[in-house]
Order: structure tokens, then C-alpha cells, then sequence
């Protein structure tokens, strides 16, 4: 009988706002139980109904009003363009490595390995003993948790060959994720409008890094075995830099991994030039059938600015990595931290920590390359069985992608439109070019979702290679 009541006053003052004035006043609730014979529990319900559609107002003490009607303005930003005049570089388009895609896609652009491939359990045990500790309450030294520097710098050393002095921890930078340490390596070492020298193809994160930091890139053609020596050095001769970015072991987006003569023969050509290697070595923990061997485990000199990063084998959710780098450069990339970020989170660096230093990590990484080789092996047998058109020059001995070269004249715009439309994901090589590509490339991940839909998703990328040479 209430809720009868009360829709009848709604539907009685509805008609009655509707024809009031906007502030027009609603009469007591002490008139409306009289007018409508209701209880007072019955006006109140017909009041907040009134009030949840947005139609009136209580103001305490006051009363009860219709509500007035505020009509959208128009925002006008026009006078930032004036204050924020042109920018020094146009914004570059999210890559299509960090879209977020349908779960029933087939997707092979994410630049992440999929939630199976995670250490679960180790992260969710550290996270929560972290949380108990001091690292949830206190602030970290600016250049990272001892403890941590201590891990990192022994890593590396673990490599270093007698008569090469192994990194202290010292030398150690803890850093928010590797992409913010490519801004500072790149802005403290090289410097807005300064030449950098990067492979070709490479990182589309770096490329991001150097461009929004001023920096000019001079691509340095990289192939299945890396650069070339003689062109490496010609290129810092030609250009005066003094900063080659690359990564010699299992390469994004090519998956190359340098030989121990290219290692040494690079090494030799910075040392010649006076100049850095930052050695971004990112799939670190993916190797499937080599092992990563860094360059800078062959440097005591101060020649090679290392970055290793954790983020992809631990977790995208703990974001820590670090630099290690040796004299001045490693003072000025911590000044520069320190005024981007001040310190990274103790609670990220304890947790990430904990994980690394667990029995169960290594049993992990190697359970992690049985499953990655699998995966990789399954899509090259997919690609080559249905979409032969897609040529693999090389099967990479780690990380997580294959690099496909297709027949010239592809319309790669149109095969990624096709395929999404298909619900298969890819990511155009494009993006991983610094300069103009050198040919048509897609870049597919075989560390995602869902590896018993890889025969499907190559089928449909065959099929879309076809429709797109007619």
C-alpha cells in the first residue's frame, strides 16, 4: 500500500515540477501528507525517489526545491595553445604493443608474457610479506634498497670473467621500470638535440624514450647477427656520437642475440670511440635454447651502461629494474632520477626482492623455458604450415617474439585491419623502425594468451596475406 502511495506522489509531483520553475520551492512535508492522506515514511520515499532522478533538491534547514536545469558550457581550451606553443616533437601514437583487446581475440601484439607465464604464487607470498615489513612505511635510499643493489650487481658479477673486476653494488641504480631508465641514460648521457646511435629495427620504447628526450637518432641496420662492426664505427665517426643503444640478447622485436666475436668486436668499437653502450638486456630471464651472456660482464671501464630489467618475468604490477653503470655516468643518471622520481617504492623493490631471491624462482625460469620453447616452436609451425607468405629469417634462441618478413607491396595498414576484423591481433613492424622501414614486418608474440589458438590465428593471417595481394 506504501509503495502504491508513494508512486502516486511521485506521479502527482512529477507533473507538478514539470511545470514549475526551476528553485521553485516544494510544499513541506507536513502539507504533502496532508494533501496526499500518506504517512510520513510514504512522503520521504517519494521525496528520495524524486531526489534519485535528479528532478529536486533538499536543502537541510531550508526545504525542499525543484532542481535547476545546468546545461553543459562548452569547455575552451583554446589559450594553451598559445602558452604551450608548438611542440619540439609531434606526439608519437600509442604503440599497439599496449592495447587492451577483446578476451576472445587471438592476439599477438602485447609485448607481455600471459598471467600463466608469471610466477603467481611467489609474487602474491612476497607482496604480502612485504606489506608487513618496514619497506611498507619507510622511504628507500634514492638509489635503491641495499639489499637489492646487492642482488642485481651479483647477478652480473656471476658472469664477469677472471681479470674483469664484477660490478659493486655501488654501481647499482633501482629504477622504476627500464623505460624510465632510458630517459634518464639518454637525457644524462646524451643530452636534448645530441646524436644517439640505435640498431634498426629496435625497441619501440626507446625509440619513444630518445624522441620525447630531444634526442636525434641515427639508425645503425642491425641484422640476425647484429650490427655491423665497420658500420657501427663509421656511424660514430659520421655523426660524432658518443651513445649506442642496443640489445644483444634476444633483441626486440627481431629476437637476435649476438655472438660472443660480435660482443667483443661492438665492445672493442666503443672503446675506440670514447663512447657508451647502454645494453638494454630485457629478456634476461627468457632464454629458451642459449643462454644470455651481457656485454657489460666484459667491461670494468665504465664503456657499457646496463639495464636489466624485472618487470616482465616477475610481474607488469611490480615495475622495478635497474642501471648499472660506473664513474660520473652513473652520478649523473642518479641525479636525474632523483628529480623524476626522488626513489622508487620500497614496497615494489622488497616484494621484487623477495620473489628473486626464493628456491622457487629458479625452478621457475626453468619451467618458463620449457614453456616458452613450446610455444615458440608451436607458432613457427603454425606460420610456416599456413602462412608461408610470412618468411622467418630467424628462429630466436629467447624472449617472446618472432619477427616476419612479408612479400613487398603488403598493404601493412590494411593486413592489420583485416586480421583485427578477423579477430586475430598483430602488431605492424613499423614502429620498431627509428627511420623509414626497411620492408614490411610484423612482430608476433608467442608469450600471450590462449597458445592453442595459434594454428587458427596463422591460418587467418595466411588467409589475409593472400586477400591482400589481390
Amino acid at each position: 500500500m506504501n509503495n502504491d502511495s508513494s508512486s502516486r506522489i511521485v506521479a502527482h509531483l512529477k507533473k507538478w515540477i514539470s511545470s514549475a520553475a526551476p528553485g521553485a520551492k516544494l510544499p513541506s512535508t507536513r502539507s504533502l501528507v496532508a494533501e496526499y492522506q500518506a504517512s510520513p515514511v510514504t512522503v520521504q520515499k517519494a521525496l528520495q525517489a524524486l531526489t534519485a532522478q535528479g528532478l529536486i533538491e533538499s536543502r537541510p534547514g531550508v526545504g525542499t526545491f525543484v532542481r535547476a536545469v545546468r546545461s553543459a558550457r562548452p569547455s575552451d581550451y583554446g589559450w594553451q595553445t598559445a602558452a604551450l606553443r608548438s611542440p619540439l616533437a609531434p606526439p608519437p601514437p600509442a604503440s599497439s604493443t599496449m592495447r587492451n583487446v577483446a578476451n576472445d581475440a587471438i592476439s599477438f601484439h602485447s609485448g607481455y608474457p600471459d598471467r600463466e607465464l608469471l610466477p603467481e604464487r611467489l609474487v602474491r607470498a612476497a607482496i604480502a610479506r612485504a606489506a608487513r615489513g618496514d619497506a611498507a612505511l619507510f622511504r628507500p635510499p634514492a638509489a635503491g634498497m641495499p639489499e637489492l643493489q646487492s642482488w642485481f650487481a651479483h647477478e652480473l658479477g656471476a658472469s664477469t670473467p677472471a681479470g674483469t673486476t664484477p660490478p659493486n653494488p655501488s654501481d647499482v641504480v633501482v629504477l622504476p621500470g627500464s623505460q624510465s631508465g632510458l630517459s634518464s641514460v639518454f637525457s644524462a648521457l646524451a643530452g636534448r638535440g645530441q646524436p644517439l646511435l640505435m640498431e634498426s629495427p629496435s625497441y619501440w620504447g626507446a625509440i619513444l624514450a630518445a624522441g620525447q628526450g630531444g634526442v636525434r637518432i641515427v639508425p645503425v641496420p642491425s641484422g640476425p647477427d647484429g650490427p655491423d662492426p665497420a658500420e657501427l664505427a663509421r656511424a660514430f665517426e659520421e655523426s660524432g656520437a658518443r651513445l649506442f643503444y642496443a640489445q644483444p640478447n634476444y633483441a626486440n622485436p627481431t629476437g637476435a642475440q649476438w655472438s660472443a666475436e660480435r660482443r667483443e668486436q661492438v665492445l672493442d668499437v666503443v672503446r675506440a670511440k670514447g663512447a657508451f653502450l647502454v645494453e638494454d638486456d630485457w629478456a634476461h630471464d627468457f632464454g629458451i635454447s642459449s643462454n644470455p651472456v651481457p656485454v657489460a660482464s666484459r667491461d670494468d671501464s665504465g664503456h657499457v651502461v646496463y639495464l636489466r630489467s624485472l618487470t616482465k618475468s616477475v610481474s607488469p604490477s611490480i615495475r622495478v629494474a635497474a642501471v648499472i653503470a660506473r664513474g660520473p655516468a652513473r652520478e649523473r643518471i642518479l641525479a636525474d632520477r632523483a628529480a623524476e622520481s626522488m626513489y622508487v617504492s620500497g614496497l615494489l623493490q622488497a616484494a621484487a626482492l623477495d620473489v628473486v631471491t626464493q628456491p622457487g624462482w629458479q625452478t621457475h625460469l626453468c619451467s618458463l623455458r620449457h614453456q616458452l620453447e613450446s610455444r615458440r616452436d608451436l607458432l613457427v609451425t603454425s606460420l610456416r604450415q599456413h602462412a608461408p607468405q610470412a618468411h622467418i629469417e630467424q628462429v630466436p634462441k629467447g624472449g617472446l617474439n618472432l619477427w616476419a618478413r612479408l612479400p613487398d607491396g603488403t598493404d601493412l595498414e590494411r593486413l592489420t585491419r583485416d586480421c583485427e576484423t578477423a579477430g586475430v591481433i598483430i602488431a605492424g613492424g613499423n614502429e620498431w623502425f627509428p627511420a623509414e622501414p626497411a620492408g614490411p614486418f610484423i612482430r608476433l608474440n608467442y608469450s600471450g594468451t590462449n597458445p592453442g589458438a595459434f594454428p587458427e590465428g596463422a591460418r587467418i593471417i595466411g588467409q589475409m596475406l593472400e586477400r591482400n595481394r589481390g
